[in-house]
C-alpha cells in the first residue's frame, strides 16, 4: 500500500498522471502563449508533471531498491525550481522565457522518457525486440523522442520570441495540430 492505496491503484494514478502530463506538456509547447489564459493548461501540465515525478519516487516505499526511474524523478524536481521561478515568479520576462521553455521541454522529455522506457520493459512483443545493437527499436524510439522534444523546444522559443509576437500589426499565426491533420 501506497498513501492507503493498493499498489495497483496507486499505478494506475502515477500513470494517468504521467499521460497527462505528456500530453498537455506537448500541447503547451505546441502551443505557448505568455498569456495568463493559457496558464491553465500550463498549470495542468507543471502539477501532473510535479504529481507524477512525486509518486514515482513514492515507489521507494515499497520497493527500497534505488532506480533509474527514481534518478529521473530527481532530475525532474530538480528541473522544476527554475522552470517555475521562470513562469511564476519571473513570468517569463526576458531570458527566463528560455529558461522556462527549456525547462519545460526537459520535464517533458524526462516525463516520456520514463514512459517509452515503461512501454519497452512491460510490453512482450516489444520486450522481445533487440535491444543492444546500434539500431535498436528502444533506441530509435529515444532518439525520435529526444527529436521531437528538440523541435518542441525551439519552436516554443521562436514562438515566445517578443519580435515573433505581432508582424505588421498583426498576430502570427502559431501551429495548430488541427492545421496538420484537419
Amino acid at each position: 500500500m501506497i498513501l492507503g492505496m493498493s499498489l495497483s491503484t496507486y499505478t494506475v494514478v502515477h500513470v494517468v498522471l504521467s499521460l497527462v502530463g505528456i500530453t498537455s506538456g506537448v500541447v503547451v509547447l505546441l502551443r505557448p502563449s505568455a498569456s495568463p489564459k493559457a496558464w491553465g493548461l500550463t498549470t495542468l501540465f507543471l502539477v501532473t508533471t510535479l504529481a507524477a515525478s512525486v509518486t514515482g519516487l513514492l515507489y521507494l516505499l515499497p520497493f527500497p531498491r534505488f532506480g533509474m526511474g527514481h534518478g529521473i524523478a530527481i532530475a525532474s524536481l530538480t528541473v522544476f525550481v527554475p522552470t517555475l521561478l521562470a513562469l511564476y515568479r519571473h513570468r517569463l520576462a526576458g531570458p527566463w522565457r528560455t529558461i522556462y521553455v527549456t525547462g519545460a521541454a526537459t520535464l517533458l522529455y524526462l516525463n516520456a522518457f520514463i514512459a517509452v522506457v515503461q512501454v519497452f520493459s512491460k510490453s512482450g512483443y516489444l520486450r522481445s525486440l533487440p535491444a543492444t545493437t546500434p539500431l535498436s527499436p528502444p533506441l530509435l524510439a529515444h532518439f525520435l523522442l529526444l527529436f521531437v522534444c528538440l523541435w518542441l523546444t525551439l519552436h516554443a522559443i521562436n514562438a515566445l520570441h517578443p519580435d515573433n509576437a505581432r508582424t505588421n500589426g498583426r498576430r502570427v499565426k502559431h501551429l495548430y495540430v488541427v492545421d496538420r491533420w484537419g
